[in-house]
This record gives C-alpha cells, structure tokens and sequence, in this order.
C-alpha cells in the first residue's frame, strides 16, 4: 500500500502524487492529512516553509470537495500573489485524476472582469490574496455563505502585512465553515488571537520547536563597513561560482538599484517588486524558474511564494526591520529535505539583530570572514578547472579537428595552453581584484568612529585621509565615484586608459559614491590631469585638479581664513 493511501487518501489523489514522485509523506503531511480529512476539525500547524504545508492541506481538500455541487466550497487565503499562483498550481497537479473539480485564483494586478467570470462558471476551490477577495465580496462576485473550509496559509505573513481586519472579516462571513485550518511558520501573538476568536479546540500540530529554523540551513553572517555592503555582496556572489539564490533588500526601491547596478557589471540578475505589473512578475519568475538568470533580488513582499527547487544560496542584504522575518528569507532554500546557505550582510551596530534572531529561531549563526580578491579568484579557477573537467565531448566530431589542432599547437607547450584557456576566462577576474579592499570590519570602535565622522557635515565626510606619507606623490580630486558605475578597480582601469600611465604611478586611491581621491607621482600629475580634466564621461563633464591635502568645494572658498581668524582670537573675546 502507497504511503499516501495510507493516510486515507482516495485513489485518484494517491495515483497523482505518485505520478509526481511522491513516495513517502512529509512529517506536516503524515500528522495533518488524517486529522484534515474528517472535515470537522479545527487546525493548526506550525511548520517552516518547504516542508510540504501546500500538499498537507490540498490533498484532503481536494478529498473532502463534492464535485457535483458548482459553488465555492473551500476557500484558502495567501498573502501574495506568487504564492496564490503557487498553490493553484500544485492543485493543478493534484487533481488531474479528479474530473469535475475546478480550482480558481484570485489575485490583485491582473483582470478582475476575467477572474469574476471564471467564478461565475462554477469553481469549488478559490485560492485569494486577502485584498482581491473583499473586492469579489464587495461586488457578489463570490458567495461566501457555503463555504466549508477556510484555509489560512502563510498566517503570520498576512498578519504583518496588515491583513487583519481583512481576514477577520472574511473568518467571521463564513458562517457555514465546517472547520478552519491555518498554517505558520511562527506563532506570534496575533496568529494566537485568530485561533482563540475564530477555532474551537484546534489541533495544534508543531514540526520541531515553535519559530524554529529549517535544521538543513548553515546560517552566516558577515561584518562589513555600511559603505561596503554592495561591494561586499558582488565578493560572496563571485565566491560562490555554483550560486543559485534569492537576494533580498527592506524595499523594492533598493532591490531596483542594487539589480541595475549588479546587471551593469555582467551579473545574470532580475528584480522582484511590486512596482511590476503581474505579466512582468510572471516573466521575471519564469527566467529565475528556468535559471536563465543566476540571482533573484526581491522585497520580502514580492518573495513569499517563491517556490522553486534547488535554490542553494538566501542572501540578507539588509536585515529585516521584523526580525520574525528571517524565517520566510531563510525558508526559500533548503527545501524538501535538502541543504542550503542563508547569508546574512550587516554591520557591527546591527550584531544585537543576530543574537536575537539566534535565539528565535534556536540556531548558531556561524560568523565568517569576507573572503579576499585572491581567495575568490582562486575559488572561480578551481570552479573553472572542475566544469573544463566535466565537459561532455561525446556529443561532437572532435576528432576531427584533431590533426589541426594539433599541427597549431605543436611548438605550444602543455602549460603555456593551460595558461592561456585561464587567462581567457580569468583576466577580468585578475584585473577586478588584483587591488582589492579587505571588506571586514575591523573593530567595533572603528565602525562607530566612521559613522561619527559621517554626521560632522559634508566637508569633514568627504576630506579622505592617506596613510602615505611620501612627498614624492600628489592628491588630485575627480568627480567621478561609484555613482558612476565604477568599483575601484575598473575606476583605476578608467583613470589609466584615458591618461596613458602606468599602474606604478599611483598611489593610493580612496573612491566614495560621488567623488574619488588618488594619490599620483609628482612627475606624473599633470598628465593625468590633463588627459581627465574636461573630458565626458557617460554625459558627465570630468572635473580633476589637485586637493592639496584635502578637495574644498566652491562654497568654502574663505572659510580657512575665517577658522584661522577665529583661532587667533583669545578665549575671552571670543565668549
């Protein structure tokens, strides 16, 4: 006997699971299939996503339907879009072997005409985001007064979303329910208030510890400077050469900028926010689905429902400001059973996030350090030798070029052809971090000095200070920075193209989002500045000169002598 029928599943529903390659139930579907199937039942089941909640409570509703009665008899309500498509879809499979049983969405940002005359035709099962749903009540477009079931997914993320009032109008418009099912992955108080005001006696089911983490998660986190969180993300997305991940930022504003600006410089990436209409969502989710792009960069919003297998990598931008959050991040890896990697960028200020997080979700968070240019080329060359390996050229009529190939190659030695297959793959590599910054923050105070020095006004913010001391150099400004486009080592590769110097001459460069500072030998400055000064760059007029120990903007034109005035004036006067 199949394990699924085991639980008392019908035939139909058995032999499609099986089709799907079901085999064995997950441990939320072992406990809350039987339970579900009585109907009558209150229930709640705290489990993490990935662990099979849409099959736990689709199977036994699709059980439970009649199919000869034409009205909607089972209502689940998700908080987005993604995901109300998502349950639809494994319904879909779900049912193959039912005939008579329609299945419909309802969601915001596509044709609500469309969706009401689908509901009209007759569907047993509406699967809503809570928004589009009081709009269908609001123009009897749905009849909620035979409604038998009403399944809550993804509670706690309704209820963070402000969908109170929505769900509690709709739980309370069901006067017919038979029971009411819910399911979680944390169970904050608000989720306990439903369960009080709307259960009688529920079930309460919990995989592992309440608000728990997926065990199969290896949760880091890395410490890095405000100012080099971009950089520092593009550094762990080149160290991890196999990554196929989820990237998410606190709004679609930066999950826009950080997208660009990543796509700029040759990442496969696409953004995922609510400012996209559905058809661009859908179009975004299938190139991600089909990995024809690497990485995803989406709010918290756009991201729930996300559910595509073998996602290896969640990459915490920025924190989230709920920290309960970080379930549902953290969630979209490691699914049906397997393992994956949440990252996690911050600064030292932010550290008192993480131990709090530790102790909700009952997990270490493993602290690393930000691997350095050499460590990541080094990892991309091993990368590069085991897909150079595993090659398939059984497929091809490679021994016919043989002979040529061979007469080419014939006074070339076996390691000057090795370096030459790397050298084509990892000049840009080499070039990008052969002057890389060491990203980790280095201490605590260090951190607060920097974000003291930041609030002490414009002038003091963006006077850099250098180390050397060599009279030998001279600072110039530019008025370029990473505003721009530029990280440090394709701003040293522009400034060298455009003035036809060598890499020698420089010192030490300190680049900010709008300006930089460069340290030049003497002998070498004025050709530098006369090859930038004035040039255009992307339609911006270059501006370069000597800062003479720091750049002063036209508006501090006499303020030195102002301050040295003052200076001089005794304590007495000045009061």
């Amino acid at each position: 006997m199949n394990a699924f029928e085991a639980l008392g599943l019908n035939e139909q529903l058995v032999q499609a699971v099986t089709e799907m390659g079901f085999e064995t139930p997950t441990p939320i579907q072992e406990k809350a299939i039987p339970v579900l199937l009585s109907g009558t039942t209150d229930f709640v089941g705290l489990a993490q996503t990935g662990t099979g909640k849409t099959a736990a409570f689709g199977l036994p509703l699709l059980h439970l339907i009649d199919t000869a009665q034409r009205h909607p008899q089972a209502l689940i309500i998700c908080p987005t879009r993604e995901l109300c498509l998502q349950i639809c879809n494994d319904l879909m499979n779900f049912k193959k072997h039912v005939k008579g049983l329609s299945v419909e969405p309802v969601y915001g940002g596509a044709s609500i005409v469309m969706q009401i005359r689908e509901l009209r035709k007759g569907v047993q099962i509406v699967v809503a985001t809570p928004g589009r749903l009081i709009d269908m009540i609001e123009r009897k477009a749905i009849d909620l007064q035979k409604v038998k079931y009403v399944v809550l997914d993804e509670a706690d993320e309704m209820l963070n979303m402000g969908f109170r009032d929505d769900i509690d109008f709709v739980l309370k418009n069901t006067i017919a329910k038979e029971s009411t099912w819910l399911f979680s992955a944390t169970m904050p108080a608000a989720v306990k208030a439903i369960s009080k005001n709307f259960m009688d006696n529920p079930i309460e089911v919990t995989m592992g510890k309440k608000n728990t983490a997926n065990v199969n998660i290896d949760h880091q986190y890395f410490i890095t400077p405000a100012h080099s969180r971009f950089d520092t993300l593009k550094r762990l997305v080149d160290f991890n050469p196999g990554m196929y991940g989820v990237i998410f930022t606190r709004t679609k504003a930066d999950a826009q900028d950080v997208a660009e600006r990543l796509v700029r410089e040759g990442y496969d990436i696409e953004a995922l926010h609510g400012d996209l209409t559905q058809q661009q969502r859908d179009k975004v989710m299938g190139r991600f689905r089909n990995k024809s792009i690497q990485l995803l960069i989406a709010t918290d919003v756009a991201a729930r429902g996300i559910d595509v297998e073998g996602i290896t990598h969640v990459i915490n931008y920025e924190l989230p400001d709920d920290i309960e959050v970080y379930t549902h991040r953290s969630g979209r890896t490691a699914r049906a059973g397997k393992t994956g990697i949440c990252i996690t960028i911050c600064h030292s200020r932010e550290s008192y996030k993480i131990r709090s997080i530790e102790k909700m979700i009952n997990a270490q968070f493993h602290r690393l350090d930000i691997p350095s240019g050499k460590d990541v080329c080094r990892k991309q060359f091993f990368h590069f030798m085991d897909k150079l390996m595993l090659a398939d050229i059984s497929n091809g009529e490679y021994e016919t070029y043989l002979p040529d190939l061979q007469t080419k190659f014939a006074d070339v030695s076996k390691d000057e052809v090795l370096k030459r297959v790397a050298a084509l793959e990892f000049s840009h590599f080499l070039k990008y971090y052969e002057n890389s910054d060491d990203l980790n923050a280095k201490t605590d105070s260090r951190e607060r000095r920097e974000f003291g020095n930041a609030r002490e006004g414009a002038d003091r913010r963006e006077r850099p200070t250098f180390s050397r001391g060599d009279n030998g150099y001279s600072r110039l400004f530019i008025n370029l920075g990473t505003k721009d486009g530029f990280y440090k080592a394709s701003f040293l590769q522009f400034i060298l193209d455009e003035s036809s110097l060598n890499k020698e001459v420089l010192g030490k460069i300190d680049i900010r989002e709008m300006n930089a500072w460069v340290e030049v030998d003497k002998n070498a400055a004025s050709k530098m500045i006369k090859s930038l000064d004035g040039k255009k760059y992307n339609g911006r007029l270059v501006r370069m000169n000597e800062a003479d120990g720091g750049f002063k903007r036209p508006s501090d034109e006499g303020r030195s002598d102002r301050t040295e005035a003052r200076r001089r004036i005794p304590m007495r006067e000045k009061r």
